[in-house]
């Protein structure tokens, strides 16, 4: 699922230039991309803009940066680890992401998997989240979104 949204991203710089979702299966499908992952990504991609319209909606006043600090429940904890949720912390600080947009992040990677999500991939849910709302990190943070942390170098996105 995460090359796929990783290809998109790569693929349409914004949302609305992606083709309908008809189309769309057919070109990740000529492209090489299984169909249950094809599906999974585009379940995964309408949840996301479900719950960013659910979120905008019912927190409006949320829209600018939030000065609180976000408590971690233990199932959050042992799904993202110490790792990313410092990763978010320092997104958050950074001003990269605002209150709503964290939250999105959080439950976009529970809902990716049921296993403890990597850091990786946790950047791949946050770029695609940004993505998804016409926002573009600037070079430093999407340097930083695509560091590898084994090599220290920033790896090809595809």
């Amino acid at each position: 699922m995460f090359d796929i949204l990783v290809y998109l991203y790569e693929t349409y710089y914004r949302p609305d230039a992606c083709p309908n979702s008809e189309a769309l299966v057919k070109k990740l499908s000529a492209v090489g991309f299984e169909e249950e992952e094809i599906s999974k990504a585009l379940d995964w991609l309408t949840d996301l803009a479900v719950t960013s319209n659910e979120l905008s909606e019912q927190y409006p006043q949320q829209t600018a940066f939030s000065f609180g600090t976000r408590i971690y429940v233990a199932a959050e904890m042992d799904a993202l680890g110490t790792g990313a949720v410092g990763f978010i912390q320092f997104l958050e600080a950074a001003k990269v992401i605002n209150a709503i947009q964290r939250e999105i992040v959080i439950e976009r990677a529970l809902a990716a998997t049921s296993e403890h999500i990597s850091l990786d991939k946790l950047k791949v849910i946050v770029l695609m989240v940004l993505w998804s709302q016409g926002k573009e990190p600037d070079s430093l943070m999407f340097e930083e979104l695509f560091v590898d942390e084994d090599d220290a170098e920033p790896r090809m996105l595809h």
